[in-house]
């Protein structure tokens, strides 16, 4: 890699600071406020979005971006005896709380605090990654887009499964306009009364609204390298489940 282009790609992780340190205040009430402004639902789509991971009995399946651990508590109750399942996650207050959360659990779960730019584990390492909700914080509009994608194409195994669960855009214009209000009104509004920080909810909504469609995340997979992608609309298709292999 290039100066110039190491220069372009430190510039560009400072710019994200601001973002990381959202994340990082506002755990106190992450799952209370995720639940309120999905009306419980996202809980439902991570149980599938596991589900699909761990369709072909994978050894090993990472949550990246695993903040306080849904999906790594959803894959640890319903992974096969012989399947590790880890998560990554910068946050290390949301990491305290992950840990909690499946402490309960048969089954343990191993949780990395890391940058999903850089992550500490082999090539190859995982037959299945999950992300529930933080792939557009990777992909949307930040200059590490393409750093991102290719550290999880890195880590993945041949033939390896990875399964997004995110907001998408429905295709009707009048779903489009409900959503929107939804967004604007609903999760910024209630996220912010709830959590006490108005700028990571009003962070939320705008970018859940502008979002990529299904089509243009199909796209950036197979540009990335992925052979065959897969698409789930849920909610009038404003959340998505995208599986790629």
């Amino acid at each position: 890699m290039s100066r110039d282009t190491n220069d372009a790609v430190e510039r560009a992780l400072q710019d994200r600071r601001p973002l990381h340190q959202m994340f990082v205040a506002v755990p106190k009430r992450y799952d209370l406020v995720n639940r309120a402004i999905t009306l419980g639902l996202d809980l439902r789509w991570r149980r599938e979005a596991s589900r699909a991971c761990l369709k072909d009995s994978p050894r090993r399946v990472l949550d990246l971006c695993c903040g306080t651990g849904d999906l790594a508590a959803e894959l640890s109750r319903y992974a096969p005896r012989e399947t590790a399942v880890i998560g990554l996650d910068f946050s290390r207050p949301m990491l305290r709380l992950a840990q909690r959360k499946v402490e309960a659990l048969a089954r343990p779960v191993t949780f990395v605090q890391g940058d999903a730019s850089a992550m500490p584990f082999p090539d190859g390492c995982f037959d299945g990654i999950g992300i529930s909700f933080a792939f557009r914080n990777l992909t949307f509009r930040n200059p590490l887009s393409s750093r991102y994608l290719a550290e999880i194409r890195r880590v993945l195994a041949p033939g390896g499964r990875l399964v997004i669960v995110e907001s998408s855009r429905p295709r009707s214009r009048f779903v489009q306009a409900a959503w929107k209000t939804y967004l604007n009104l609903f999760v910024a509004g209630v996220g912010s009364m709830l959590s006490g920080n108005r700028s990571a909810y009003h962070y939320l909504a705008q970018s859940a609204a502008r979002f990529y469609t299904p089509e243009e995340i199909h796209d950036l997979l197979r540009g990335s390298g992925f052979q065959k992608v897969t698409t789930r609309r849920r909610l009038f298709g404003a959340v998505a489940i995208h599986i790629a292999s």
